[in-house]
């Protein structure tokens, strides 16, 4: 018999609070004590470690991730007439930040493995319209790093230089992925990041920033976010609101420290997951070598998507689906993006189930989920 809900469980926001109650009032109290709230101290200081953590040049906070992406197209020249390149399979705040900078979306197929852009369908699609004297300019890729799994960099960069092709990542859900070695946000010419409340490195608010090696572009970023300003009260450029608060930076500052343990705790969970999924028949995540995937999400495939989801309710345990359609099939953008088809985003609306990952479950809470899909193949109750 279906429960009438799953599980209670703290949202991830409210166990973050709780696991880090003492050091994150510290910080908020200093914020009040100072009487800076917007763009101070705290704020400088959350850019110059997390550029470090990432080991970038620069670090620009701004107001949501979704203002990082616009900001960063625009400070690379993105605008009215241009068209920029990224893949249909995302949130939809990708797309959104695209049209606010002014230029039209051209989707590409994913990787139906990682979810991640397929560099191959990537070059077709630039060869298609260079062969084509019509339409917007191609000015720039998006590639998004999708439930914390780094897109296929190399491929995209050697693809997009080629073209000359400015690169800006989408790194709302890979805080602290790597590829080679190298962080996701160092490998193109600038990168976007979401401090949203759920993310790995949340902040309790909206909350973003905008990641560079490149010093002109950083600075352009920092005029672009606060009126282009320069000096103050004086508009070199046109420009936007779109600043960190201290109260998040000093948030952020605490978290930070405590990122690579909780990612830790993700992939731990997601190894649990994956030695229990081995005798289910669903297909779970794909990890690529030389990559160390930041399980955002951990997020399965079957062609029995709906019945498992059916499923799992029945024993109390929640899960979600990311995304329930992709960009280009939502009434909001029939007609205004350029696509051709994307047979590989299409299955994996119809297939993919997330699963609950967070670093505070508790070992009970990971008993249960786990019992549950053990189960799942038998059709019957965990005895959890």
């Amino acid at each position: 018999m279906r429960s009438a809900a799953t599980d209670s469980l703290p949202s991830l926001p409210a166990s973050r609070y709780l696991a880090y109650k003492t050091e994150i009032d510290d910080a908020i109290a200093r914020v009040f004590a100072s009487g800076q709230f917007i763009l101070g101290a705290q704020t400088a200081a959350f850019e110059a470690e997390f550029a470090r953590f990432l080991g970038a040049s620069h670090c620009v906070g701004v107001a949501s991730g979704t203002d990082a992406l616009e900001l960063a197209l625009r400070a690379c020249g993105v605008g009215a007439g241009d068209a920029v390149m990224t893949v249909s399979w995302t949130a939809t705040a990708t797309v959104a930040a695209i049209e606010r900078a002014g230029a039209t979306p051209v989707f590409v197929d994913v990787d139906a493995d990682t979810f991640t852009m397929d560099p191959e369908d990537l070059a077709k699609i630039i060869a298609e319209h260079l062969r084509s004297a019509s339409g917007p300019k191609l000015k720039a890729v998006i590639p998004v790093h999708l439930y914390g799994h780094p897109a296929d960099m190399p491929s995209i960069v050697r693809i997009a230089r080629t073209h000359g092709l400015k690169i800006v990542e989408d790194c709302a859900q890979s805080h602290g992925a790597t590829l080679d070695g190298r962080t996701t946000g160092t490998w193109g010419d600038a990168a976007a990041f979401s401090f949203y409340p759920t993310k790995n490195l949340g902040a309790f608010g909206d909350a973003g920033a905008v990641v560079t090696n490149d010093d002109a572009l950083a600075e352009r970023v920092r005029l672009l976010r606060e009126y282009g300003w320069q000096p103050r009260h004086i508009s070199s450029i046109p420009g936007v609101n779109s600043r960190l608060d201290e109260l998040q930076a000093a948030m952020l500052r605490v978290l930070l420290k405590h990122l690579p343990a909780e990612n830790r705790k993700r992939q731990e969970l997601a190894h649990r997951y994956a030695d229990t999924l081995s005798r289910t028949g669903v297909t779970v995540p794909l990890t690529r070598s030389s990559t160390v995937h930041a399980f955002h999400q951990y997020v399965i495939r079957s062609s029995r998507r709906d019945p498992l989801k059916s499923f799992l309710q029945d024993q109390g345990i929640a899960t979600q689906i990311h995304y329930p359609a992709p960009v280009h099939l939502q009434p909001a953008y029939a007609g205004r993006v350029l696509h051709r088809s994307l047979p590989r985003t299409e299955a994996a609306a119809r297939e993919v189930l997330s699963l609950p990952m967070s670093p505070y479950f508790e070992h009970a809470q990971i008993a249960k989920a786990l019992a549950a899909l053990t189960h799942w193949q038998k059709g019957k109750p965990s005895s959890a």
